[in-house]
């Protein structure tokens, strides 16, 4: 025996009184470090004085399974039950001992012996099956479980402890029809049963998601699998799942529609925002008007945005008064609807519009003129707006004027950070193009880009090649003709000829700036998406050599491993 375990055993005997509060702190210490033969001989000196110690015999259930030596752990545990018969730690561990042992019908007879003198608890059935379980025998886990829910009865007994079984097992819809179960039964765990659903593998999810929106199905089990429909982006399957669960409603209803609506603000597709405006329509005829007015104006965004200009009407329908809410939620329809002059006319008039809001009506209705060319009246329904967003608006408006200079002014002055993500990141890539031109206006240019804003793409790429044609070739006609090529190439089809020789044109003029290599990458992304991964090899291999040092060459390496994957060894 070495030192210091001898000097450890000796406090114990020399200070009882510490001995009880202290007595397994050395042989914690030597578990931690590895040395599990010694802190054995702690724990047990410890359980030797004190049998019924429980954190020594805990500590004596990992040490003496590591170093496969159980058998000497279930007399002490036996021993300690005996004193302490109605402990349920005591009786759990001990259950646990003949898991490890693997003595099945010693573990199921002190199970229900245990569940005897427990009748109507849980926790016999519980920690017998999360034994089995632990040790990886999934179909006696199983067996115990389902044993303690005929005893105890009620659909969903012991519905959580099967849903984690089934999925540790590997089987998704059996812990997806448990989850239901679980929640139908205790609503709390539904955080729960939602973080470990939504890593099903993308080839079960169906079946998942059919398993919790059957017919019959609890509403409690519809809105979960609701929400995993959400999570896994497939939200018109979403709503056709929670929307027969809201009529008629109760009272977990309200909570259910706003977390529907707040996890549905993730998704930026049409779909993603109309039914995110359906729920908050839902949801605001069941909370304090008050509260419900903010709630509707928001819906009729979302379904402007999701493209249900019908829906948006009916809602603004509802509101039946003139407050500021319901008139913003009017302009907003109007701007939608192409009724520029008549939200123009509302939006000027004195009504309870608040700053805000009427701000955000102005850039709104200033977008809607510039993507009818009317950018006069656009700069005009800005006004006197000071913010970054109106600056950064007033930028594109001088842009398409063909102001280059005012518009490089007005962007620099937003900043990177006004509006959304995908706005800064169009404002980024269009100063990067201006910075290369030396020009300070290019009415040209202004047109071309003017057209392309306003989805006109087949015109804007033959007037962006003649915009192009007009500056100096390295003086902003390489950057032009790639945003040329780049929008033949995501309109397809009878543009890929034109996106191809125009790739082309910038990779064989090269020179400095991002334009070449930029070009040769996206020339090689559109060979690897026609199937023409051979091909596209080439370029990639030679925008790697030729700009080492470019940023395009990280992305380029990424598709080149893609392209070599794509082509079947011989």
């Amino acid at each position: 025996m070495t030192r210091s375990i001898r000097l450890a055993l000796g406090l114990m005997v020399a200070v009882p009184a510490l001995a009880v509060g202290q007595a397994i702190g050395p042989g914690f210490e030597l578990e931690r470090s590895g040395r599990y033969a010694d802190a054995a001989i702690v724990y047990t000196a410890t359980v030797r004085g004190d049998p019924t110690n429980l954190p020594a015999l805990l500590g004596l259930e990992r040490t003496l399974f590591i170093l496969n030596r159980m058998p000497e752990l279930l007399p002490l545990v036996q021993n300690a039950r005996a004193r302490l018969p109605d402990s349920p730690a005591l009786r759990s561990l001990e259950l646990r001992v003949y898991a490890a042992l693997n003595q099945l019908d010693s573990l199921e007879t002190i199970a229900r012996r245990w569940a005897a003198s427990a009748p109507g608890s849980e926790a016999p059935f519980r920690e017998w099956g999360q034994a089995l379980a632990d040790r990886r025998m999934w179909d006696e886990a199983r067996r115990a479980f389902l044993i303690g829910r005929r005893t105890l009865g009620g659909d969903g007994t012991l519905a959580m402890e099967l849903a984690e079984l089934e999925l540790r097992a590997g089987n998704w819809e059996a812990s997806a029809a448990e989850w239901g179960r679980a929640v139908t039964r205790t609503p709390d765990v539904e955080p729960n049963a939602q973080n470990q659903l939504t890593d099903a593998p993308a080839p079960m999810r169906d079946r998942v998601a059919k398993v919790l929106t059957l017919p019959g199905a609890s509403a409690r089990a519809r809105r979960l699998g609701a929400e995993l429909l959400l999570g896994w982006g497939r939200p018109n399957e979403a709503w056709a799942a929670i929307e027969p669960t809201l009529a008629p409603p109760d009272s977990d209803t309200p909570a259910a529609l706003r977390r529907f609506a707040d996890l549905a603000s993730a998704l930026p597709s049409p779909e993603g925002h109309r039914v995110r405006g359906l729920a908050l329509t839902r949801w605001a005829d069941m909370v304090p008007w008050s509260l419900g007015a903010r709630a509707r104006a928001e819906a009729v965004r979302e379904l402007l945005d999701g493209g249900d200009k019908i829906g948006a009407r009916r809602v603004l329908e509802g509101f039946g008064d003139s407050s500021g809410v319901a008139q913003a939620a009017l302009i907003q329809l109007l701007i939608a609807d192409n009724q520029l002059d008549l939200a123009e006319e509302r939006l000027t008039a004195p009504t309870g519009l608040t700053a805000d809001d009427r701000a955000a009506l102005r850039l709104a209705l200033a977008r809607a003129r510039v993507a009818r060319g009317e950018l006069d009246r656009a700069d005009a329904s800005l006004g006197t707006d000071s913010s970054i967003v109106a600056v950064a608006e007033r930028g594109w408006i001088a842009l398409y004027r063909g102001d280059l200079k005012g518009a490089m002014a007005s962007f620099r002055t937003a900043g990177p950070y006004a509006s959304d993500r995908a706005a800064a990141t169009d404002r980024t890539a269009m100063m990067a193009m201006l910075q290369r031109i030396q020009e300070e206006s290019s009415p040209e240019l202004g047109a071309a880009l003017l057209t392309l804003a306003r989805g006109d793409t087949v015109t804007a790429i033959a007037a962006l090649r003649h915009a192009a044609g007009r500056l100096p070739e390295q003086g902003g006609r390489l950057e032009v003709l790639l945003l040329a090529a780049q929008v033949a190439a995501q309109k397809g089809g009878e543009q890929e000829p034109t996106a191809t020789a125009l790739f082309d044109e910038i990779v064989r003029a090269g020179g400095e700036g991002a334009a070449p290599a930029a070009a040769e990458l996206d020339w090689a992304r559109l060979l690897v998406r026609g199937g023409r991964s051979a091909e596209a090899i080439p370029h990639l291999e030679h925008l790697i050599l030729t700009y080492p040092s470019s940023a395009f060459v990280p992305e380029a390496r990424r598709v080149l491993e893609r392209a070599k994957g794509a082509i079947p060894k011989s």
